[in-house]
């Protein structure tokens, strides 16, 4: 049960870190801000890629959410 609990809050950890850069992404996103999303578009892909080093990500999921996230913040660049 320590273990349990001690893995837990680890993951949680990994889990909020990636999740508060993918939100921030798509909040600089709304905004239409190309430069800041860009930049958290960085900061999002290296927490992902952590969390799937730490094996709290599968690797598929980080590869697909990536590529979302790419996807979307070259389509706001394309407007511009």
């Amino acid at each position: 049960m320590r273990v349990t609990e001690r893995k837990t809050e680890k993951n949680r950890k990994i889990k909020g870190a990636f999740r508060s850069a993918i939100k921030a992404t798509k909040e600089s996103l709304a905004k239409n801000d190309v430069v800041a999303s860009q930049e958290f578009l960085k900061k999002s892909i290296k927490a992902i890629d952590k969390a799937t080093q730490k094996k709290v990500l599968h690797k598929n999921t980080a590869a697909r959410m990536k590529s979302r996230l790419n996807k979307t913040v070259k389509a706001v660049a394309l407007k511009k």
